[in-house]
């Protein structure tokens, strides 16, 4: 089994996530993608969409995905969440490719037990609009040491983030090409990031 790990607050999930999701399913030939949730993400400010919001929000954007599924292990952990605890805790014995942006990446070794990291998954790095897909130097040192694979997913950046959707939102504008209709009308119902 090949199972790709793609993190994050996903508040709310939006376009891009769902195309990197897919495009590392098909790159890197996975079985599934488990987009994972973060509870209380230690290196952000708390989030504005409950869990259980998002979590809903993300069930509409991967209802038609058969490959995509939602692991919820961090939602059920209580405390900030930290990626190598998650990693702990997943069943051993598939292969796991952590999907990342280029953006995370120049961050990756500032994460708690960066190298211990990559004794549980491959890292596959997608382009982020202005950000490089470059290796900060200490974990270049260590991939060549340890001999590790590392991917870069030739993903076409999409212009679209959390941040400026909650913008929009929040000053009641478009955010139509952004996110999938069913969040849309889903944040519209709950009528969620208004100000």
């Amino acid at each position: 089994m090949r199972i790709g790990l793609l993190g994050g607050s996903f508040d709310p999930v939006h376009l891009a996530h769902v195309a990197l999701a897919n495009h590392a399913v098909h790159y890197l030939n996975l079985n599934t993608l488990e987009l994972i949730p973060a509870a209380n993400p230690w290196q952000r400010p708390p989030l504005l969409a409950s869990p259980a919001h998002r979590l809903e929000m993300l069930r509409l954007a991967t209802e038609n995905h058969p490959k995509l599924s939602i692991n919820t292990l961090e939602l059920n952990r209580k405390g900030p969440t930290y990626t190598i605890d998650t990693l702990q805790q997943l069943p051993q014995g598939p292969s796991y490719f952590w999907v990342l942006g280029s953006d995370q990446l120049q961050n990756f070794c500032t994460w708690k037990g960066w190298q211990q990291i990559l004794n549980y998954v491959t890292l596959a790095v997608a382009k982020r609009p202005g950000s490089n897909v470059s290796l900060p130097e200490p974990l270049n040192h260590f991939i060549q040491k340890q001999q590790k694979t590392f991917y870069t997913l030739n993903f076409k950046p999409m212009n679209i983030s959390a941040t400026q959707i909650r913008h929009r939102l929040k000053h009641n504008l478009s955010t139509t090409g952004m996110l999938d209709p069913k969040v849309q009308q889903y944040i519209k119902r709950h009528q969620l990031y208004l100000d």
